[in-house]
């Protein structure tokens, strides 16, 4: 069911398994264009128009709002173990994100230059919530908390409408624990559109975050630079190290839970110096069979995923290295010294406890990862993703006297006569200063 390689043997293939090669959907993108023009031009009609014909739900533009009170009494009508579970997750990640709050600085240099650095909260935000089969509660809190913890004065939530009109609990349960409470009943690239450009009813936003389908991803990638967006995220992954010391039922376990969000979601073990994995293969095929998701485990697991023998821990690393996996799980012993050699990982979980599904609903990080390889050079969702910085200057006569003309010789080697002009003016004036005393 789920292919088994063998470090150095099957290289050229493991590499080929590995690699995320994103399909170029020509159709998905010219839908999303045409959606997204069809918004921008048409505002509230348009949208009411695109969510019949891609939702199947007709609304009139008093509905496209939900109610506050709808959202408190889907908080109240979960069941009180999931409320507590639900508070502990938010408390949890609220006071993991308060100690990336950023500080505002100012210096003043030898030439009198008095130079600031200033953090401030973005005053607009739109959350995507995927709804139907993708209703993911933990990612309201991931993505409104720390939207909240930088001081976002306006988050703004889009989740589509409900086709039997009856909404997913959990989710409006917990945009009410979040506080957000200003939610409107659309989705898809209509959704992001109208984040985007704004409509009579629907505010525009400066950024959007919040995961979605593959039209909503690519309205993310189109509408960026109108707007800010989190990510354009892949299909999620797991990449397990797992040496003599892991369960084998642990390891196909923590398989199946990555590979069941999706088809296209990837799953990889990586067993070190140990010859089992078609005994692992085996037991994935055990736990699948019993699967409540067992249809996308059959597509997933064979299409994306992999369990790959090496002989020891180093080589293990540098495959982690190379995939710079979204989530990497280290079973192994001494997991904290093997952590300090991972350069490239959205998530790292350290030692066999620390199984990633936690990390999904309550240790307190970010589940917003990049995927696809981009844990080289992007980060979790943070706090950060929700600020923005602005540089002050102020310069004196000390100051534009010690450097004016250098930085008007930079400009003169430019050939910006205009900016060179801009600060001799000033320099000038000393000089006729001087003259007339």
């Amino acid at each position: 069911m789920i292919p088994v390689f063998t470090l150095p043997r099957d290289r050229s293939a493991i590499a080929e398994r590995l690699a995320y090669n994103p399909t170029e959907d020509s159709a998905t993108r010219k839908a999303v264009e045409r959606i997204v023009a069809d918004i921008r031009r048409g505002g509230d009609r348009a949208l009411l128009k695109a969510t019949h014909q891609f939702d199947g739900v007709r609304l009139a533009v008093s509905d496209l709002r939900i109610p506050e009170t709808q959202l408190e009494e889907a908080w109240k009508a979960l069941p009180a173990s999931l409320r507590a579970a639900m508070r502990l997750a938010a408390k949890r990640i609220r006071a993991f994100h308060k100690r990336q709050l950023r500080k505002s600085w100012t210096m003043t240099d030898a030439q009198g230059f008095r130079l600031s650095q200033r953090w401030t909260p973005l005053q607009n935000v739109g959350l995507y919530v995927p709804g139907g089969a993708a209703a993911y509660p933990s990612s309201v809190l991931m993505n409104a908390i720390p939207a909240q913890v930088a001081g976002v004065e306006r988050i703004v939530a889009v989740t589509p409408p409900a086709r039997e009109g009856v909404f997913g609990s959990a989710t409006l349960g917990a945009l009410y624990l979040a506080g957000v409470t200003e939610v409107y009943q659309v989705g898809g690239a209509q959704a992001v559109a109208a984040l985007a450009y704004g409509t009579e009813t629907i505010p525009r936003v400066d950024k959007v975050v919040g995961p979605g389908n593959r039209y909503v991803a690519e309205a993310k990638r189109l509408l960026y630079g109108t707007i800010s967006i989190d990510m354009v995220a892949g299909p999620s992954e797991v990449m397990i190290l797992a040496d003599a010391s892991a369960p084998l039922e642990w390891i196909a376990a923590d398989m199946l839970a990555q590979a069941e969000h999706d088809p296209a979601a990837q799953a990889v073990a990586v067993l070190i110096g140990r010859k089992d994995g078609k005994t692992l293969a085996r037991e994935v095929a055990r736990q699948v069979a019993a699967a409540p998701r067992r249809a996308i485990l059959e597509k997933s697991l064979p299409a994306c995923g992999a369990i790959i023998q090496v002989k020891s821990l180093d080589a293990a690393i540098e495959l982690a290295n190379e995939k710079a996996p979204e989530h990497l799980e280290l079973l192994v012993e001494n997991a904290r010294a093997a952590a300090k050699q991972i350069r490239h990982a959205g998530s790292i979980f350290i030692g066999r406890y620390s199984v990633e599904a936690i990390g999904d609903y309550i240790a307190g990080p970010n589940h917003v990862l990049p995927t696809g390889g981009t844990a080289r050079f992007f980060s979790p969702l943070s706090v950060q993703d929700f600020l923005k910085l602005t540089q002050l200057i102020e310069c004196g006569p000390k100051g534009i006297k010690a450097v004016g003309e250098q930085a008007a010789g930079f400009a003169d080697a430019e050939g910006l006569d205009a900016h060179a002009r801009s600060i001799r003016y000033r320099l000038e004036s000393f000089d006729r200063k001087r003259s007339r005393s």
